[in-house]
């Protein structure tokens, strides 16, 4: 079966930017000789950050799976033998993506698998374009670089001691914390120190200050006497010329 579950239990998003960070595994490399998708991850993205919401599920390939393929992500034919095809589970994933922007690390890859699995159901295509594409963010932002997830979990310092085989939905986990980064960070809102708001956790909130008494600036007697005997040991001073 699939999961698609809400923090709170509520299946209505909080209002803001929604994106979906998105990952699959599948049989192999290519789906126009035969490979299908084994595992869909989605997690929601509210403002750039993780929500609870997620969607998820192990897939029914109809077909045997790899050894090369078993290597990376662990699941075997007899794991998934009991498991929903995509037909089963199409009406839930699309409900949960959306028209949500999705965020894919090779986004070409993913695409070009789910749009097989819809092919196959006479269903419309996800266009290339809703994608964000965070190999070539990465790319863009650190040229020459490794791009791979686990480079930019390194990069970052994001904890993925977990990822021992490929899944679905941790890569998208880990996928939605290196997207932040490549943002900016946790605070990529925040104004400079000393304006008038900051924004904390997505909202902006003024900035408490504490009043200062006005502070005196006319001169002494003592501070005016030594200025004009400061002045005296001027020769020929600018404002006293007849151009000036």
């Amino acid at each position: 079966m699939s999961q698609m579950e809400s923090g709170n239990g509520d299946a209505v998003a909080p209002a803001g930017i929604r994106e979906i960070a998105l990952d699959t595994e599948t049989t192999g490399f290519d789906p126009l000789m035969g490979d299908r998708v084994v595992e869909i991850g989605c997690v929601e993205l509210i403002n750039h950050v993780a929500t609870d919401r997620k969607f998820h599920c192990y897939l029914n390939p109809e077909r045997d799976v790899p050894a090369d393929a078993v290597a990376v992500h662990g699941q075997t034919e007899d794991f998934l033998a009991d498991k929903p095809v995509f037909a089963a589970v199409v009406g839930d994933f699309l409900d949960f993506i959306a028209d949500s922007p999705l965020i894919i690390h090779n986004a070409e890859f993913d695409i070009k698998f789910l749009n097989a699995e819809l092919r196959r159901l006479a269903m419309p295509a996800i266009p290339i374009s809703r994608a964000i594409d965070t190999v070539q963010v990465a790319r863009r932002r650190f040229p020459g670089a490794p791009a791979s997830l686990d480079a930019l979990c390194r990069r970052f310092e994001i904890d993925n001691t977990d990822r021992t085989l490929h899944g679905a939905l941790l890569d998208a986990r880990l996928l939605a914390k290196v997207y932040l980064e490549l943002l900016g960070g946790r605070q990529p809102g925040l104004v400079l120190a000393g304006a008038a708001i900051a924004t904390v956790e997505g909202e902006a909130t003024p900035v408490e200050r504490r009043y200062r008494e006005p502070r005196p600036h006319a001169p002494r007697d003592e501070e005016r006497e030594a200025h004009a005997a400061l002045l005296k040991q001027l020769k020929n001073p600018l404002w006293l010329s007849e151009t000036a």
